[in-house]
């Protein structure tokens, strides 16, 4: 809705809106649009340079009343161009104005409904923001929380970094007011998140002798406000994540970790204990040491097993207003917890132990990746894939649980990003030791896969290629040519010509798994070996690195050990050169690789293999055998003079 403002307002309204606010105020709370329109003049009155100081200041004051109402007002304000009048207000001279637009501007930006990226639209207003920040406390206060709310993601970042908010803002951390230091310390916060270059600048500034990771600590301590404890810890979060501070820090593992521990404790309030392990989830995620240290701090793998008990049980809580908050709530600590749990059991087996034994623990994942809500269910499927990297837990909670199928459940139809993690930890279900390996072919898993590795998303292809290659591992048959048949050859060549290496070393991978033991490559040579062999010269010929090659000439060895698949290598004078060539690389890996075909190829005991021997000496291989058992590689040697001796046998 468009607001039209009327012609200038007749000087007795004037004199009625300085005399008092009260009136226009009731008026814009009004469910009459009309009133509202009457109350939006007072925008009108805002501009109007003719208008008298204190006018204008109660003007911003009463408008700034309005945005605090609902939604809807504030859509309304943001329709009459609101932002660009305060901002103008700003030039003003007068400080008390300069204060009431940016306490307005303030309600504004923080309300859901307001693009931030209103606030960026010209360049100069950031810089007469910064300039404004050192003429009074309120300033400051409005400022810093305007930058934190419109602070959203790397580009924000660095507009705010390149107009010296680092130097700007990092003084106001030792003000006499709480409400701006607290303010400046929201703002680090956001702007340090995931950015390596404002971390990297922050761990360098001081302010009055004292670095600011030092003045960081300090606001971290026990009988510091708990809202400034967490946003300090989650300054210094990010910048040990940027790598600007060291994990082995004592900052980190004496202070940050620590506090992060206590904000996950029952004594906290609920919003308190989710961001507490939130931030504590992305500090140790990469980290195994913080990891190991997290787990035995104040019993915290149990303390989180709290997470899962809101809402209480009803006839416990009388208060209505606390059940809508636990309500609220309950699904965010979910998520905060399994997402802890994920990065606690990212790498040591001995903490995935204690968490899958943590209560109900398995239970709670499967309702988990049931949930409705998006988050939770992310959050469950990225602990269950951080617990899959178990082989233990594989073998026994996850069979005991059938986790299998509420994960195929997921798989049929969620958002890419759950996707991604869901087939990631499918992967490992699908490896040999898996006892989940079976039911999961059984339910249609084959064509789910093959219909990833199609997938855009580059993630999604490389787990559904990857699945694949762990479930053709030591695979029957039958598996084998339902996972050739559910890829279609054009697909393969669509994989292996695929500009991303790891969907082409994976795609190579199950290729290695699928001719292996001789009647299995004797049968896929016999109905694909045509495109199989084109597909390996294809990739022997082009521009790629050692471990594609190797991989493709590892393909090759598995094809030489076919009864009748190695003809197919025989008859190809183009694949035997390459294979020569090969032998007499610069890289003992591919050396080594390419041997191993000719030793399948020449190998006395098999029918032909005298044929074989003669065709390849005439090619000059065994000259070539002579120069590598004189090789100082061990490998290269053992293996030439074994290959020498099928010649004298």
């Amino acid at each position: 809705m468009a607001c039209v403002l009327e012609a200038p307002l007749r000087v007795s309204v004037l004199s009625e809106v300085t005399a008092s606010s009260r009136h226009y105020v009731d008026r814009l709370f009004d469910l009459d649009p009309q009133k509202v329109l009457q109350g939006v003049m007072l925008l009108y009155l805002l501009q109007q340079e003719t208008s008298s100081t204190e006018l204008r200041t109660e003007c911003a004051v009463v408008l700034g009343s309005l945005a605090m109402g609902t939604e809807n007002n504030v859509k309304s304000l943001l329709d009459c161009h609101i932002i660009p009048a305060l901002l103008q207000g700003l030039l003003s001279p007068d400080l008390k104005f300069i204060e009431a637009c940016l306490r307005c501007l303030r309600t504004i930006f923080i309300s859901p409904v307001t693009p931030e990226d209103l606030l960026y639209t010209d360049a100069t207003v950031i810089s007469h923001l910064m300039a404004l920040l050192s003429r009074s406390r309120y300033t400051q206060e409005y400022i810093c929380q305007i930058f934190s709310h419109c602070c959203k993601g790397p580009d924000h970042q660095t507009i705010l970094f390149n107009h010296g908010a680092v130097q700007n803002i990092a003084h106001l951390l030792v003000s006499t007011s709480y409400k701006v230091r607290m303010q400046a310390l929201k703002c680090f916060s956001v702007l340090a998140f995931e950015n390596r270059q404002v971390s990297m600048t922050l761990v360098n500034v001081s302010v009055d002798g004292e670095l600011l990771p030092q003045i960081f600590v300090k606001m971290l301590q026990r009988d510091k406000p708990i809202e400034m404890q967490l946003t300090s810890a989650k300054c210094l979060t990010s910048m040990c994540r940027a790598g600007a501070i060291r994990t082995d820090d004592s900052c980190i593992v004496l202070k940050t970790l620590p506090c992060l521990v206590r904000m996950c404790s029952k004594e906290r309030l609920l919003e308190e204990r989710v961001e507490g392990a939130e931030t504590l989830a992305y500090l140790i995620e990469t980290d195994v040491e913080l990891q190991r240290i997290a787990s035995i701090t104040d019993h915290l793998i149990v303390m989180l097993a709290d997470y899962f008990k809101y809402p209480s049980s009803v006839s416990a809580i009388t208060d209505i207003k606390r059940l809508d908050h636990d309500l609220k709530h309950a699904h965010e600590l979910r998520q905060a917890a399994f997402k802890l749990y994920a990065s606690l059991g990212a790498n040591d087996e001995d903490i995935r132990k204690k968490i899958i034994e943590t209560e109900n623990m398995m239970d709670r994942i499967v309702n988990g990746l049931s949930e409705s809500g998006i988050k939770v269910r992310l959050a469950a499927v990225r602990c269950l894939h951080s617990l899959s990297r178990s082989v233990q837990q594989l073998r026994t909670s996850f069979q005991d649980h059938a986790v299998w199928k509420p994960l195929m459940k997921v798989l049929q139809n969620a958002p890419n990003e759950i996707l991604v993690v869901a087939s990631s930890t499918l992967c490992n279900l699908l490896l040999e030791f898996s006892p989940s390996k079976e039911p999961i072919l059984e339910s249609g898993a084959i064509e789910l896969l093959c219909s990833l590795t199609q997938s855009e998303n580059l993630a999604l292809r490389v787990n559904g290629i990857w699945a694949l290659m762990n479930m053709a591992f030591q695979a029957e048959q039958k598996i084998k040519s339902d996972i050739l048949r559910g890829l279609s050859t054009e697909q393969l060549f669509q994989l292996l010509s695929d500009s991303d290496v790891n969907v082409l070393m994976k795609t190579l991978g199950l290729l290695r798994n699928l001719l292996s033991t001789r009647p299995h490559i004797d049968h896929i040579m016999s109905t694909h070996g045509k495109q199989i062999m084109q597909a390996v010269t294809l990739i022997l010929e082009g521009e790629h690195n050692i471990e594609v090659k190797e991989q493709t000439l590892c393909i090759l060895a598995n094809i030489a050990d076919g009864t009748t698949a190695k003809e197919l290598i025989m008859t190809n004078d183009d694949i035997l050169q390459k294979i020569k060539y090969y032998m007499s690389h610069s890289n003992a890996k591919l050396q080594l690789a390419a041997m191993f075909c000719i030793s399948n190829l020449i190998w006395n005991e098999e029918e032909g293999s005298q044929e074989r021997q003669d065709k390849l000496r005439d090619m000059g291989i065994v000259d070539i055998l002579h120069k590598l058992s004189q090789s100082s590689d061990p490998n290269l040697c053992d293996k030439a003079k074994t290959a020498l001796q099928q010649y004298l046998a």
